[in-house]
């Protein structure tokens, strides 16, 4: 069977595509170009992160022996993925770019330009499993929890999880790098990718500002009950539960505990007043495909290296899905994921529109 092999140009993808190989896949290599440089507040004659990545991509599918296409995707990365990361940031809520990555380019895109040069499956260097259990397929951990990245899987489908292969699942992170380095694979050594690819310095708001070309309005620091507190730098620097960089100081820690971007106001409180014990998550897709029709108990994390916790689970009659943890949890952020699992196996996720409380139980 012919192979679609998304190369980031990291040591993972290369090598999903070195084991797709020796499986006896023929394969084709290909990188998606998400973003021009000016996108990124880089300048033009720079020579960016995503052009590295082209070239060691392309140099361990030419020591690989297989063809390498580069896709030009950029036009719709910023349509589906930054304009909505900007337009999030704008109105108190934190997006999860990555997972919207994975929903609307590298799986969509991909299944289209694999189609195109009949590929019967495509395949990436993400660490989770698929397995099929005689009914539909089921996604679920990979075997090394410590880079298990399942929980930015969750919108995938039935259709998706038939077509896609995840050469790594089994595979421990240290055998990875030792796959690469027998192989003399260029980016054997290469780090891990810690940053959004759009953000390579981690300043949000600095690209927020560049694509709107506007300065954020500063406004109020408010407590629970609208006291004036201080002045914030525009509501696009903050996010639910950060303490750091508020520019303001109290007796006692303080943290951001809500965002009101109608009254452009920024809610401080202690540690305590960060806690929930309840949410609701909306655009929420089921591995299996279908909702269960009556309450479960499962588990759940809010947030990515976070450990999942126990949960009872409600699907309201609109779709959008009631989640009440045994134990209140720390800053509950809307606009992040929240992810089902039934032990490895991951069952769902969607997208947190609220915290229903604020106290802790």
């Amino acid at each position: 069977m012919k192979a679609l092999i998304a190369m980031s140009g990291g040591v993972d993808s290369s090598v999903a595509a070195y084991l797709m190989i020796q499986r006896g896949y023929t394969c084709i290599g290909c990188t998606m170009k998400l973003y021009n440089n000016e996108d990124a507040g880089i300048p033009k004659s720079h020579t960016c992160c995503s052009l590295d990545d082209v070239y060691d991509a392309r140099a361990v599918a030419n020591k690989l022996g297989i063809p390498y296409y580069v896709f030009n995707f950029s036009n719709d990365f910023h349509e589906k993925i930054i304009d909505k990361f900007v337009h999030c940031y704008q109105n108190g809520i934190t997006p999860n770019p990555c997972i919207d990555c994975n929903r609307y380019m590298k799986f969509d895109k991909l299944f289209e330009r694999a189609k195109i040069f009949d590929c019967g499956c495509i395949a990436t260097g993400h660490y989770a499993r698929i397995e099929y259990d005689g009914k539909k397929y089921v996604l679920k951990k990979a075997l090394d929890e410590s880079k298990d990245q399942s929980y930015v899987l969750y919108s995938m489908t039935q259709k998706q999880l038939a077509r896609t292969v995840f050469p790594l699942g089994e595979t421990q992170k240290t055998q990875t790098r030792r796959i690469a380095e027998e192989n003399g694979f260029i980016n054997a050594d290469k780090p891990d990718s810690q940053d959004i690819c759009f953000v390579p310095d981690s300043d949000y708001a600095k690209v927020i500002e560049l694509q709107t070309g506007k300065k954020s309005l500063p406004g109020n620091f408010v407590d629970k009950n609208g006291n004036v507190l201080g002045t914030h730098k525009g509501i696009i620097h903050y996010t639910i539960g950060q303490r750091k960089g508020l520019g303001i100081s109290f007796d006692e820690p303080h943290y951001v505990c809500g965002i009101c971007p109608e009254e452009n106001t920024v809610v401080l409180g202690k540690e305590e007043e960060l806690y929930s014990t309840t949410l609701t998550a909306d655009d929420f897709n089921w591995i299996s495909g279908e909702a269960p029709v009556t309450g479960i108990r499962c588990s759940a994390k809010i947030r990515y290296r976070q450990k999942e916790q126990p949960a009872a689970v409600t699907v309201n009659d609109d779709g959008s899905v009631k989640i009440v943890f045994d134990e209140p949890q720390r800053a509950i952020t809307p606009g992040q994921a929240v992810v089902l699992y039934d032990g490895d196996v991951v069952l769902g996720g969607g997208v947190i529109k609220r915290q229903n409380d604020s106290k802790r139980q």
